[in-house]
């Protein structure tokens, strides 16, 4: 695993050790996140705000070198983790507006098209969010979290390969992973996230912060966010 604090004395960042923890010892069920973790395939970053302009700038520069040097022909699952250690306990709510917050600002700084292998429309179908002109789908953790799949220590945001997903399809094994992730998850947790659809279902956009909303939900997401 990668990780951008400075490491004295060899010692394991705690975030990292955390995350091991999070997904091998109390055994998630998403095979793919715990598959990443056990090859050191997480890419992991610490920032100090979850939700500000500061915190856009470094995620974005950090992405464009992950990007950069991820092998896209590869069939294996990683994921960029920016976690935010300094953050303070929050509600589902309070968590998912900054959630929204942060991908605003960094959609800001991003100068670069839209995937075109998705929709930045984020009421369609197949959205999926745009970084560096490679489409993510995202993964928010929390403390506070109603599901035990995204509680993790601190505030967390995962970033997946949109394309990864399409290779597992294009292997024909996308339906075994997805329906065993959604078993152990309905076993951990005592029912299937209802949040949780197939791409091209309804919008991805729904899922992100892991809060179950209703059909009448808003995405706080901001095109045109200001600079402030």
């Amino acid at each position: 695993m990668a990780v951008s604090r400075p490491v004295e004395n060899n010692e394991q960042p705690e975030s990292e050790q955390l995350f091991q923890n999070f997904i091998l010892t109390e055994d998630h069920p998403c095979i793919m996140a715990k598959s990443a973790t056990q090859f050191d395939r997480v890419n992991i970053n610490e920032y100090q705000q979850l939700g500000s302009l500061e915190s856009a700038k470094k995620i974005y520069q950090d992405l464009m070198v992950y990007i950069k040097t991820h092998d896209f022909d590869a069939n294996q699952f990683e994921s960029f983790l920016a976690v935010f250690p300094e953050e303070g306990k929050m509600t589902e709510k309070e968590f998912e507006t900054k959630l929204w917050r942060q991908l605003s600002l960094l959609h800001h700084v991003d100068h670069q098209p839209w995937d075109n292998a998705v929709s930045k429309d984020l009421s369609h179908p197949n959205f999926s969010f745009s970084l560096g002109g490679k489409a993510f789908y995202i993964i928010g953790l929390h403390p506070n979290s109603s599901r035990a799949a995204r509680r993790f220590r601190y505030p967390s945001l995962v970033f997946n390969f949109h394309h990864q997903f399409e290779k597992l399809r294009e292997m024909g094994t996308f339906k075994k992973v997805r329906d065993t992730i959604r078993e152990r998850d309905d076993e951990k947790n005592g029912s299937m996230n209802p949040m949780v659809k197939d791409f091209g279902t309804e919008s991805e956009a729904r899922q992100y912060s892991g809060r179950a909303v209703d059909d009448n939900w808003e995405c706080p997401f901001k095109h045109n966010l200001s600079k402030k």
